[in-house]
């Protein structure tokens, strides 16, 4: 100020002073702290490997990424080698995969799958989520993402939703918990226990080479890129359930000396979103079910004061220190808005086309979302940013921005587009269940439709098709349901449509043309009739009911011939059919073949010792004989 007043003397400009006495005015009642000699500094602003200024900004390398990146090579490595014994013996151990284990509540079967995922869970309860970390190869996936991204600048942010981090949870429950609880609920029972520990088709469950492909995109890299270096793992994986539930009882955990000194290194290099060096001081451990055992705080610690070791699990564990609570970083808004949109996401592309897997669904649910709450982000706040990237600045659109939109309408765009051909479907589909009993019994009797059926079936029918002209994509898995549903609502163009599509893709087409067959007998064409059933016999030989329904139809029409070769014929081709054995003997009998027809209802009840019938006509073709103890 000495220097101020100098000035002054020699004529400055006063109306300066005022001003700069002001702006050094501030600075002498609020002096700033002085900074210790190795300051703390926020995680947010380390840099692992860095040089930025200052000792406290430099985290040194950890130890364990290539140690783990070795690890997750060696679990591929193991899988090929699974696909290489598979391809050369034609039969191999089942899939070691933890989403076989649902085979346990659908059909009571115990495989490779339920083993593996079952010894996961228990070494879990021990240790903490070591496979998580050490084993998975989507986790693989999504450090090789991250890795990627970090290589051109970009530091994946986590999207802290608690609402979305509930999204595990429910899938556990549908993927391994829902199947036997349907069971209970609905008294159908289980079949007996069997096991199934080998097979001899490995590929039978997984998806094909553009669907895996994809799966490994939408799973890895953009949930990484848009969810954080876990996102998968956070709000879509099923298994990340159970294990986090496990991982709070395990007595192995990350825990603290009182070497600590809060540094935050910890936490900078955790790729599984942890905060550790807050957990570490309010509970001298980390508590996050998350947390994957990857060991890199422990590795980057500069004082060694972090450890893997054992002790009392963070269920139930008091807090030893205070520490102020988070701030919510997401509102009810935005928890609903997130929650909201992965719902519909997922029901719009749940199995659609036959080709969008459970997991797969749930992570195009997830990235879905998140650009739904940045769309949201637009609409109220004047700056957004993205990774980064400035999208809005000040209210107005930045050429990142305008990308933005574009991608986002796009999608916005495929999104409406799957949800209505998926609802044309369900609702086809949920008609198409109400003819379950009609479709039992269709092959029984004489080939009529209740009235109710036939407008069931005209429904199934109406949506079903709308479902497939709405696609983007061929849907061969609607033929068959479009062929029952046309059989009942009499519309004999599109079953006969429906039969040559399930032909030419090597389908169900034997069904198809049996139930034209039926259709034409139901109007009286015999022919055409008989030129269905024979079309069906060459798609389907080994199918009993076009044989009995050929048959039938023969011997309804006095052509006894006729039926007994269609019968004789279907028996070679299903031994252990009794219905055909039993109607060959009553064609048998009407010819005069008593003794033809003795021997194939006999035959009939060695094949179905309950069948009233056979027993019935085999007494009384013994009694023509004059066999009358025999008969009685």
């Amino acid at each position: 100020m000495q220097s101020l007043t100098a000035s002054r003397g020699r004529g400055a400009d006063a109306s300066l002073i005022p001003a700069i006495a002001k702006l050094v005015a501030p600075a002498r009642r609020s002096p700033l702290p002085v900074l210790p000699a190795e300051p703390c500094v926020h995680p947010s602003l380390l840099t692992a490997g860095g040089s930025s200024p200052g000792k406290a900004l430099h985290i040194r390398a950890s130890k364990m990424g290539k140690r783990r990146a070795a690890v997750l090579i060696g679990v591929h490595l193991l899988f090929l080698g699974h696909l290489a014994h598979w391809l050369t013996h034609g039969k191999t151990l089942g899939p070691v995969e933890p989403s076989e284990g649902m085979q346990l509540g659908q059909q009571s079967i115990v495989n490779a799958g339920l083993v593996f995922f079952a010894l996961a869970i228990l070494s879990t309860a021990l240790f903490g989520r070591f496979f998580c970390g050490w084993g998975c190869h989507i986790v693989a996936l999504q450090d090789l993402s991250r890795w990627a991204l970090e290589k051109v600048g970009i530091r994946p942010k986590p999207l802290r939703s608690r609402w979305l981090a509930l999204v595990p949870a429910a899938a556990f429950f549908y993927m391994f918990l829902w199947p036997a609880t349907y069971r209970i609920a609905t008294g159908l029972g289980f079949p007996k226990l069997t096991t199934q520990l080998a097979t001899t088709n490995l590929w039978a469950t997984f998806p094909g080479a553009i669907v895996g492909g994809l799966t490994f995109i939408v799973c890895g890299f953009f949930c990484v890129y848009l969810l954080g270096a876990k996102g998968f793992c956070t709000y879509a994986c099923p298994y990340g359930a159970v294990f986090g539930a496990m991982d709070r009882i395990a007595p192995g955990r990350i825990r603290v000396t009182d070497a600590c000194s809060g540094c935050g290194h910890c936490t900078a290099v955790c790729t599984s979103n942890v905060r550790v060096h807050e957990e570490v001081k309010s509970h001298g451990m980390v508590i996050d079910a998350g947390c994957m055992r990857c060991m890199d705080c422990v590795s980057v610690c500069p004082n060694d004061a972090l450890y893997f070791g054992f002790g009392r699990p963070s269920l139930g564990a008091a807090p030893r220190a205070e520490v102020a609570p988070r701030k919510r970083e997401l509102g009810w808004g935005d928890e609903l808005i997130l929650a909201g949109t992965f719902a519909l996401a997922f029901f719009a592309v749940r199995g659609l086309y036959g080709a969008f897997p459970f997991l797969y669904s749930l992570g195009i649910a997830a990235v879905l979302a998140f650009v739904a709450w940045t769309v949201r982000r637009f609409a109220r706040d004047a700056n957004v940013a993205l990774r980064g990237l400035q999208l809005r600045r000040a209210g107005r659109l930045q050429p990142g921005g305008y990308a933005f939109v574009a991608i986002a309408a796009v999608l916005a765009a495929g999104w409406t587009h799957c949800a209505a051909v998926q609802t044309a479907l369900q609702i086809g589909e949920w008609r198409y269940a109400r003819l379950e009993g009609a479709r039992a019994a269709a092959f029984a009797g004489a080939p009529s439709v209740s009235d109710v059926e036939r407008e069931t079936g005209k429904a199934a029918l109406r949506w079903l098709g709308r479902a497939r002209r709405w696609g983007a994509l061929p849907q061969p898995q609607l033929d068959l349901p479009i062929a029952w549903a046309a059989y009942f609502a009499g519309d004999e163009d599109a079953l006969a449509a429906s039969a040559r599509g399930l032909a030419s893709a090597g389908g169900n087409a034997g069904t198809a043309w049996s139930l034209l067959g039926r259709s034409a007998e139901r109007r009286g064409a015999a022919p055409a009739a008989i030129a269905a059933y024979r079309n069906a016999i060459a798609a389907a030989p080994d199918d009993a009911r076009s044989y009995l329904a050929l048959g039938l139809l023969f011997a309804n029409s006095g052509d006894l011939a006729g039926a007994g070769d269609a019968f004789a014929t279907g028996l070679q081709h299903a031994p252990r059919n009794a219905d055909l054995a039993y109607n060959l003997g009553v064609v048998e009998a009407m010819r005069g073949n008593i003794e033809g027809a003795i021997a194939r209802f006999r035959q009939t009840l060695a094949i179905a010792p309950g069948h009233v019938e056979a027993r019935e006509n085999l007494a009384a073709a013994l009694a023509e004989l004059q066999r009358t103890g025999a008969a009685h």
